[in-house]
Formats: structure tokens, sequence, C-alpha cells
């Protein structure tokens, strides 16, 4: 994934945003090196990002009532990509959600699939397809 420069973002410090933005992109990654990639590239594109290594904390912040799109690993430690979203989901949260994986398979795409997900991207993949698919997917809500 080719990666331009910009500001730090929250990818390290636990969720605090450095950019105010209208849309914002909730993203829980657990591998640091690719939450501060993702969360890069995202804020190039314009968008607000809110970064977490885990799901537990990303539920235990405010972000996830502020979000207008996620974007989750599916392997993450303790709770999965798709656990969250189930949370997610049971709290009454409607904003789209991406599954990312590095461990792609054909019983991942079925559950990411039924579970309504926005978009499916199996890693490794270019920075311009997850803002693409984040642009969709907003796109969609908005409409």
């Amino acid at each position: 994934m080719m990666v331009a420069c910009a500001q730090p973002s929250d990818a390290r410090t636990g969720g605090r945003s450095t950019k105010a933005t209208t849309l914002t992109v909730v993203l829980v990654e657990d591998d640091l090196g690719m939450r501060t990639a993702l969360a890069r590239v995202l804020e190039i594109a314009g968008f607000g990002v809110r970064a977490f290594a885990s799901a537990e904390l990303c539920l235990a912040s405010s972000a996830p009532a502020k979000a207008d799109c996620f974007v989750c690993d599916v392997h993450l430690p303790e709770d999965s990509g798709f656990d969250l979203h189930r949370r997610l989901l049971r709290a009454g949260a409607t904003a789209p959600v991406i599954f990312i994986t590095a461990q792609d398979s054909p019983a991942a795409r079925k559950t990411a699939e039924q579970l309504g997900a926005a978009a499916y991207l199996a890693k490794p993949f270019e920075g311009r397809a997850l803002v693409s698919a984040v642009r969709e997917a907003t796109r969609a809500r908005r409409r």
C-alpha cells in the first residue's frame, strides 16, 4: 500500500481525533503499522478518523455514536471484527461497516455478507480501494 505523508493521526493515541471533518470513520485494527497507514490514507482523503487497537477500546469510547462508517479488521484480539459489528448492531448503530482481513476465506466473506457489510477487502489492498469503499458506503448512507 502506498501512503503519502500527512499530519500524525490518532492511530497511536487511543482514539483522539486530530482533524475535524464532516464524516468520521472509526477504524479498528490491532496492528499499529497498518492502523497508522490506514488512518493516514483516510485523513488524506478528507475523513476524520478515530482509530482503536481493539473492539473493547472502541466500545469504551464515544466514537461509535459519532461514526459515519466503521472499518474493522476481522481478526482482532478478544472480540473479532464480526463480534464488534454484532454488538454495534444490538446497540442500534446504523453506520455501514467495511471489513478488512489478512486471512481471507470463503467463510469470512460469507459472514461479512450475512452481516450486511458495505465492503470486504482482503489485505494487501491499495489505499484508494479503501477510500473508494468508504466513499461509496457513506454516499449510500446519505441518500
